[in-house]
């Protein structure tokens, strides 16, 4: 308790990191590019967009002087970066002009400086008043900081009350909720305050990993104080009852810690480290709720065990007889429809259409209604910047000239248009030259309307980077938010195929162990993981995207978190196997172990389907509708799959096992 205490204060000092640009490897090109830029150059890419309504030039020059004045707010570019405004905007460039300036609206790009979102944004707010419309990348990182604390807290409030309902309901005992609620509460927070030893998490890591340790782990104190309580009706001593209900449990509990253990240390290999920095988290909460279970659980339980007793009330649930028998009749239609299902389910969530950033802000909300306003007038806007080798004019005139006739680049701003290439560089102000050119580099910046991801954004990508390498090979670099999230695609399409194979074996290892059997894990293997890949083919048969992020840690997280469903259904079948038929042995099987099953995906799909109403965060909220959804399918599948499979593979089950001992 001393140790949760010291947590609970110590947890309000780790920091939340919410720019996903920091999770790519250190040698992903826009890393590289990233990293040039701050050595090389002061000012940073424009990552933010301010509408201005009813203005002449003037008093758009004035308003960008405002901006600029604001702490925390650099590089401001408009229509006199571009053009020289004192000639008349008449005969300049009507599309260059209408970029920046049009029905008397004003868009002005910048860049906000990073860690600032929250107190920036709202200063930019103040300037522009209610009138005016703000939108970018930095003003979405601000909106994620602002609701992850005030969510966090939201889906707790609905959390706990509707745990404590299932645990009553699930429990004889009206307090015996509060004990598992403390046990893993308290393992929650110190898992959050020994964050303090990493320095900083992120932000989906922040926002998933206390609930989901949570409600994975829950199932672990349940085991124990199922097991005391039955030791209690025969043995009058409470200590020797504990000890006991210790010993018989820890196979089962070490068994279920040991799969999810492993599932979750498979995230820690990603390349892209918000999945690494998930997994870490999880791994340690694992390890702190099994020994907060066998170690703090017990000491507690028996110390207030009286409280248990005193508000002991009649179970509120009929029982689950006869429930295995109609199960088994429907066996065979069971396997049909699940093999028809398999194969279009595993083909359907490899082709799911993706999508890498975190996604659109809501229109109700002045983020997103400000962001459809800007771009209903100005277009979508993603800035792109090349960094190449300072030197040669005229290459650089001939690249500038050839990306100005990309048709998603809107302009292009450079030494070599803006200022012209006739004039030499020593003739000019450093203030004047700074923004283009280092010592060793010269900054392009080109203004696209592609957005940030999908098919245009990406091939414009490709384009850039080809064009660019066709006059500087590799010393050419680009970034921006499109190249971030270009980069993160081919990063995490590589992690997901090592990801899940590591998680598969992992577990399949364990389940060896435990079962000392090669046909027991493949089948729960099987059972598990067709309900991860009927989960996942959902977004593509409704036609909708799915956040790679969440599709990546939810093909890890739901097997690592389910197949404790099938390891407790099995353990229970082996045992009743040895003294009677196997239809017999499912029939009992599932009588007297749905209730316990359908317990814990209850909790887990709870905590799921909580996260995907409460969070604004699209990835949080994609792993969270993903888990609701994967916990329901996992249940569905061991009660109805997986007593199918085991009747038809029973004899081979029986002779691929040491020591079976199945009755005959």
């Amino acid at each position: 308790m001393v140790i949760a205490v010291i947590s609970s204060i110590v947890q309000f000092s780790v920091s939340v990191n919410y720019n996903m640009v920091d999770y790519l490897p250190d040698d992903a090109q826009s890393t590289t590019a990233m990293d040039i830029m701050e050595k090389e150059f002061e000012g940073s890419v424009p990552n933010t967009r301010v509408m201005i309504n009813d203005v002449t030039v003037q008093e758009a020059l004035h308003m960008k002087e405002n901006l600029a004045a604001i702490d925390g707010v650099n590089d401001v570019t408009w229509l006199d970066d571009a053009i020289d405004i004192k000639t008349p905007l008449e005969i300049a460039d009507k599309d260059t002009v209408e970029t920046y300036y049009k029905d008397d609206k004003a868009i002005i790009s910048f860049s906000i400086r990073e860690g600032d979102e929250v107190a920036v944004t709202d200063a930019i707010y103040e300037r522009i008043g209610e009138e005016n419309a703000l939108e970018g990348e930095a003003l979405d990182t601000a909106v994620a900081q602002k609701m992850a604390g005030s969510e966090s807290m939201y889906a707790a409030a609905l959390l706990i009350p509707i745990i404590i309902l299932i645990l009553v309901v699930s429990t004889r005992s009206w307090l015996e909720p509060v004990f598992f609620l403390t046990a893993i509460g308290v393992s929650v927070l110190i898992n959050l305050g020994t964050n303090i030893f990493i320095g900083e998490v992120s932000f989906v890591t922040q926002s998933v990993a206390p609930i989901l340790q949570l409600a994975v782990s829950l199932d672990y104190a349940i085991f124990l104080l199922h097991s005391f309580s039955d030791y209690r009706k025969k043995i009058a001593d409470p200590k020797e009852a504990m000890r006991l209900a210790m010993k018989k449990s820890f196979p089962a509990i070490a068994a279920s810690a040991a799969t999810t253990f492993f599932g979750f240390m498979a995230l820690t290999f990603m390349n892209f480290e918000i999945g690494s920095d998930l997994g870490l988290n999880l791994v340690k909460g694992i390890v702190l709720s099994f020994i907060s279970v066998m170690v703090f659980l017990p000491a507690l339980t028996v110390m207030f065990y009286k409280w248990i007793d005193k508000t002991q009330h009649k179970p509120l649930l009929p029982s689950f007889n006869h429930i295995g028998k109609r199960v088994v009749k429907v066996r065979i239609a069971v396997l049909i429809l699940v093999f028809i299902m398999i194969v279009p389910a595993f083909l359907a969530q490899n082709n799911t259409n993706f999508t890498y950033g975190n996604g659109e802000q809501p229109e109700e909300t002045r983020a997103g209604s400000d962001k459809i306003q800007v771009e209903k007038t100005f277009g979508e806007y993603t800035p792109m910047v090349l960094l190449v080798p300072k030197g040669d004019v005229a290459k650089e005139e001939e690249l500038v000239q050839e990306l100005e006739t990309f048709g998603p680049v809107t302009s292009v701003l450079s030494y070599v248009n803006t200022i012209g290439s006739a004039i030499p560089l020593e003739y000019l102000d450093e203030s004047i030259t700074e923004q283009f050119y280092s010592d060793n580099y010269s900054r392009i910046i080109l203004h696209t309307d592609a957005g940030t991801e999908g098919d245009k954004a990406f091939s414009l990508v490709e384009s850039v980077q080809e064009t660019t390498a066709s006059y500087y090979g590799d010393e050419a670099y680009s970034l921006g938010e499109s190249v971030t999230l270009y980069d993160m695609k081919h990063v995490v399409q590589k992690d997901n195929t090592l990801v899940n194979w590591l998680t598969i074996i992992a577990i399949a290892i364990v389940l060896l162990i435990t079962f000392k059997s090669i046909s027991i894990p493949l089948v729960l293997l099987l059972t598990i993981q067709s309900s991860v890949w009927i989960n996942l083919a959902v977004p593509y048969f409704t036609d909708s995207a799915l956040v790679y992020v969440g599709y990546l840690i939810i093909s890890t997280v739901q097997l690592a978190a389910t197949v404790d469903y099938a390891i407790l259904f099995m353990e229970t079948y082996k045992e009743y196997r040895k003294e009677m038929t196997a239809l017999d042995a499912i029939k009992k099987t599932i009588d007297e172990k749905i209730f316990s099953i359908a317990i814990s995906a209850s909790i887990l799909s709870s905590v799921g389907f909580i996260l995907w109403i409460t969070s604004t965060n699209p990835i949080v909220g994609a792993i969270g509708l993903l888990l609701g959804r994967g916990a329901l399918l996992a249940f569905i599948m061991v009660v109805f799959f997986l007593p199918a499979m085991l009747l038809v593979f029973d004899k081979v089950i029986d002779k691929t096992t040491w020591k079976a001992k199945f009755y005959k």
